[in-house]
């Protein structure tokens, strides 16, 4: 079991590292936009799409890049009890925290799904209707939701955005919790 939790953190830790990376690169777009905005504003035609646009990578650099920043521990703590511990003691903490923000992410998670699932045009009450290829409920499907705003983009890129950071923070939490465990039981990461 062991060996299967160590392999497990190594694949996560892996991905969402690589992930995190790249996200890293998502403010100079932001700046890049940004600066557009001012530009164009200045001198041209103030541009409809930079504010939604900026809006849209901010979100995508912050939930993308929030699976690095918990598996680098750059997360903000409350130090004033925590840094005292022993390591066993702060992995008990942390279970209990992790475990928490994993029901808080499943919750996220599911939100986010059918919300992008009303987002993509489906219309029903459950967006989990279909499985293995049954339907379980009725499905309409509708046209796609987009912005109220006058640039109007479609909604769906930055929904799917958000399904994968949240997934990719709940594989992460999963990732700590095993960590927790492995050093409750003396083992070091």
């Amino acid at each position: 079991m062991r060996r299967v939790m160590h392999g497990y953190i190594r694949a996560v830790d892996a991905v969402n590292y690589r992930i995190g990376r790249i996200a890293m690169y998502g403010i100079f777009v932001l700046m890049g936009i940004l600066l557009w905005s001012s530009i164009s504003k200045a001198f041209f035609l103030p541009s409809l799409w930079t504010l939604e646009m900026a809006q849209f990578v901010m979100v995508g650099y912050y939930i993308l890049g929030g699976p690095y920043s918990l598996q680098l521990g750059s997360n903000v703590r409350m130090d004033l009890l925590y840094g005292e511990w022993s390591i066993r003691k702060k992995a008990w903490f942390d279970l209990f925290t992790v475990l928490m923000l994993i029901f808080y992410l499943c919750v996220l998670l599911y939100g986010a799904v059918s919300s992008t699932a009303y987002s993509l045009g489906y219309w029903g009450t459950e967006p989990f209707s279909y499985l293995g290829g049954v339907v379980i409920g009725t499905e309409e499907i509708g046209r796609m939701e987009r912005a109220s705003t006058s640039w109007r983009p479609y909604l769906w890129p930055i929904k799917g955005v958000m399904v994968i950071g949240f997934f990719l923070m709940l594989l992460q939490c999963t990732s700590e919790l095993c960590k927790d465990i492995l050093r409750i039981k003396g083992e070091t990461i």
